[in-house]
């Protein structure tokens, strides 16, 4: 761009605003062009701040700033440039943050031209923050508020005299009341405060690349302490200084450049000063970048990236900043450090080593640190020197380090330390140590799953997984998970429960099933740590089989004597039942918490305690389903007796109720459903029960139970569900009898989507049962009131998949339904059933992050299986059609 052409024409002209808005447009697509042909992101930030200050001095001039010296009245005036501008490092869409600072505190005369001035600036589009304070001012505001102390410190002058915040900065250190020590501090609070808004994470799903943990802020309070300490922000001196390790130094270059190219593309593609990587950028910053689908995903690499160098950029600061306060703050009067052993010793209880060949002499050294961290809850964490060397020896650990005898034994006895095994796990995964020493970990650092069902990074999970394991042992968690907390204190051998936690996700990203894939990962692991045969299988038994559990209790009928009976095969035995059932419940908690309600947990429950009985008397022993109908029916029959009802009456009542309703209902419901259909008059309309408190689960659940008996020979399916849709109830769990002589029987469990809904169970009952009976009257003309789909969920558009298998007892046909989770998706599957003269007999909703899996046992009219192989298949095709349409109506 010609700017001495440019700055002649805006002198001459009286209307400058097209001339500059113009120049700002095609600065913007030559930045944007050279970019594209691979100029640094460095190089376009620095590019663009001096561009602005040239903007800025034409704008400037515009106005008359008179200064008489002479006059106490009046002032001499700078325009200053603070924050990123001022550190020359400027996006497209970034704020302009200026100072306009003025020599005294009376700058009354200037007051016209300034607000003239920051109106030119907003008229040409720019985004201008700024404040209008003399030197003194200044002075007292750095005093009270540290971020204007930082901002102070990136100063520079856009155009007056440069005496004036030479004037200030002489004056910043000496009566703005700020030490190094005092500023440090305030940073480090700084960072925390803002490090706990992301969860003290460097693994959130949509992270702010500027504030997140491992972000540019994190880059750049280290160069503010630096700078306030050390007079220079430059990594180069800092390196000569000892502040900074020379590969340090590199890999926050690196990660910076990164940072901001991301930054660039994201004001460039959104038009505004965007920073964070909200779900439905990620796609679209990958395919900027140059990233293409493999094997992995495009997105997911580029996440990864992404992971990484947050990461690295974590533990940098995290160890720069510790060895400043080292260095630097020394206690005055020190103590003198504790003897461990020949190789550590505790200073300022911290650990560090006794010299600096430890590592050399004892590579068996670099695990045995975190096993005495485990040992000694005095011990705070380790001293910045010593993490600095143990990353040294990482990066030179092989196999002949990883087939040692006495490393290997270390590792195990690692896994039986008495406190924060987590917090050694945590710290082996930042420095480096926990990847080097376990490649197959090393692989998944950073790897995330484009979807909101794990919230989590693999190897950020993994370490999840062990940490709720941990978390077994605590009282606090006894009421959250009473059985799991109960098993861990009986497991035979705890570490392998903590093995088959970190193994069992770690073939993710090698194609094909990550649970057969890692089986032979945890042999190999086994095999090399010299682990017992049994031992051995056992790991091997939980990584294949971790999901077993948790899918047969989501999408099997548990109540199913039939269904418990093979899952109780699969088991084997009670050892292995126990260690599945924590691995189950710490690995779904540290997929995604909000997964972990009382409904789902109360499902692992019942599948837990009925197998465990079973095993108890022999799968041989077990009652089977016609032994256990006939033992309910007579129990229940007898209390009905009791309450009045004759045997004739009963069976007349419950003619139209099927064999699984018996399987599924707790005896109390029973009678209860009983007595009220003994005094129903159909007159009144539906029947309509609803409670909280009864169902056959053995622990307790959040989930409404509703039970509907409508005279009607008209399936009513959609007109239920869309009433659910309407009060925001998710159907966990449905069982519809066959429809028998125009009587229907519907029961359903139901959970609350929205928070803050009617407290009182009895006035949200009533509500749920005018909306019920409301849309049973209407039928097929229900309508509900059109949700907006959230912003998050709009970025998948998962193609549906149906897919279906006969029964082995032949009694129905079992339809999956895979499908990305919208609003009104379970009103349309039910329109679409009645449209194809499908009844449902049975159905399993879950919803998993952005995707719903749903199973449903079908009937056709006359009751029998879809044997039919066309006409389930074109079933099957109009669900996927008719759904993606659905879907994609509702995200375009």
């Amino acid at each position: 761009m010609d700017l001495p052409a440019l700055s002649v024409a805006v002198r001459d002209t009286k209307k400058p605003i097209p001339l500059l808005k113009q120049a700002l447009t095609d600065f913007r697509e030559t930045q944007e062009q050279a970019f594209a042909s691979g100029t640094s992101a460095s190089r376009l930030v620095q590019q663009r701040a001096a561009f602005i200050d040239h903007i800025l001095v034409l704008c400037w001039r515009r106005f008359s700033w008179d200064e008489n010296l002479s006059s106490l009245r009046k002032s001499r005036i700078s325009l200053i440039a603070v924050g990123g501008y001022g550190r020359n490092e400027l996006l497209p869409n970034s704020d302009i943050d200026l100072l306009i600072l003025t020599e005294r505190s009376n700058a009354r005369q200037h007051t016209s031209n300034i607000q003239s001035f920051l109106t030119l600036l907003w008229d040409i589009g720019l985004e201008v923050g700024h404040s209008v304070r003399s030197v003194k001012e200044s002075l007292q505001q750095a005093r009270l508020d540290v971020t204007v102390m930082t901002a102070l410190l990136d100063a520079r002058t856009v155009f007056g005299t440069p005496k004036l915040l030479h004037q200030l900065s002489t004056k910043l250190r000496s009566k703005a009341g700020w030490r190094s020590t005092t500023f440090f501090r305030a940073k480090v609070d700084e960072q925390n405060d803002r490090h706990a808004k992301s969860n003290h994470t460097e693994y959130s799903l949509e992270p702010n690349l500027k504030t997140a943990p491992g972000g540019l802020r994190d880059i750049q309070t280290i160069l503010w302490v630096a700078k306030f300490h050390y007079q220079t922000d430059h990594l180069e001196q800092l390196v000569d200084a000892g502040f900074v390790e020379s590969h340090e130094s590199i890999l926050l270059t690196e990660a910076q450049q990164f940072l901001w190219k991301i930054r660039f593309v994201l004001h460039s593609l959104y038009g505004r000063d965007e920073n964070r990587l909200l779900f439905e950028h990620q796609r679209a910053l990958a395919d900027q970048l140059g990233y293409e689908d493999a094997a992995q995903l495009a997105v997911e690499r580029f996440m990864q990236d992404y992971y990484r160098f947050a990461k690295s950029v974590s533990t940098i600061n995290e160890i720069v900043l510790q060895h400043f306060e080292e260095a630097v703050f020394r206690p005055r009067f020190p103590k003198k450090p504790v003897v461990i052993n020949s190789r550590f010793r505790s200073n300022q209880q911290h650990l560090e080593i006794a010299h600096d060949q430890v590592f050399s002499d004892h590579p068996e050294a670099l695990l045995e640190m975190f096993i005495i961290l485990g040992e000694d809850p005095e011990l705070k964490g380790i001293r910045a020197g010593t993490i600095r060397q143990a990353q040294a020896a990482a990066a030179e650990i092989d196999d002949r380090f990883r087939e040692n005898p006495v490393v290997t034994s270390m590792f195990l006895a690692l896994l039986r330390v008495e406190f924060h095994l987590f917090s050694q796990l945590r710290r082996m995964n930042r420095y480096g140590i926990l990847g080097a020493y376990l490649p197959e970990f090393e692989r998944v650092v950073g790897q995330m799953q484009f979807d909101l069902f794990h919230i989590y990074t693999v190897d950020a999970h993994t370490l999840q997984v062990v940490r709720n394991m941990r978390r077994f042992r605590y009282k606090n968690q006894e009421q959250r998970f009473p059985i799991a907390a109960h098993i861990h204190h009986r497991l035979p051998k705890i570490e392998l429960l903590y093995l088959a936690g970190f193994f069992h996700d770690l073939a993710k990203g090698k194609g094909g099933d990550h649970s057969e894939l890692g089986i032979d990962i945890a042999r190999q692991f086994c095999l090399r740590h010299q682990l017992g045969v049994w031992d051995t299988n056992l790991v091997c038994w939980l990584v294949q089989n971790h999901l077993l559990m948790s899918t047969t209790a989501q999408r099997k009928d548990i109540f199913d004597p039939d269904v418990v009976r093979t899952f109780a095969e699969q088991i084997g035995d009670r050892v292995r039942l126990d260690y599945l059932y924590a691995l189950t419940v710490a690995d779904i908690n540290a997929t995604n918490p909000d997964l972990w309600n009382s409904w789902r947990a109360s499902l692992m429950t019942q599948l837990y305690l009925e197998t465990k009985r079973v095993l108890r008397m022999g799968v041989e022993n077990m009652v089977d389903r016609e032994d256990y109908l006939s033992q309910v029916q007579t129990r229940v029959t007898t209390k009905l007796a009791e309450k009045g009802l004759t045997s004739p009456r009963i069976k007349q009542l419950w003619s139209g109720l099927d064999d699984d309703y018996f399987l599924r209902e707790s005896e109390h419901n029973i009678i209860w459903h009983t007595e009220s259909l003994d005094g129903y008059n159909p007159d009144d309309g539906p029947l309509i029960l609803i409670d909280a408190g009864h169902s056959r689960l053995e622990q307790e659940s959040n989930a409404i139970h509703v039970f509907i008996h409508a005279q009607s020979a008209l399936p009513l399916f959609y007109a239920i569900v869309a009433a659910f849709e309407d009060l925001h109830l998710n159907i966990v769990d449905a069982r519809i009898p066959g429809n028998t002589s125009g009587r229907t029987d519907y029961t359903f469990d139901v959970l609350e989507t929205q928070p803050g809904v009617e407290p009182n169970l009895s006035k949200r009952a009533e509500v749920i049962r005018k909306t019920l009976t409301a849309a049973i009257v209407a039928g097929d003309g229900f309508k509900v009131r059109p949700r907006r789909t959230p912003r998050i969920l709009r970025e998948f558009k998962l193609k549906t998949i149906a897919s279906f298998h006969q029964d082995p007892a032949a009694e129905f046909t079992v339809l999956e339904v895979l499908a990305a989770d919208r609003p009104g998706l379970l009103a349309k599957l039910a329109q679409l059933f009645e449209a194809h003269g499908v009844q449902i007999l049975a159905a399993k909703i879950t919803t998993l992050g952005e995707r719903v899996e749903d199973v449903f046992h079908i009937v056709s009219e006359e009751g029998s299986p879809m044997l039919e192989t066309h006409r389930i298949e074109q079933l099957c095709e109009a669900i996927c059609s008719e759904l993606d349409q659905h879907i994609h109506r509702l995200t375009a």
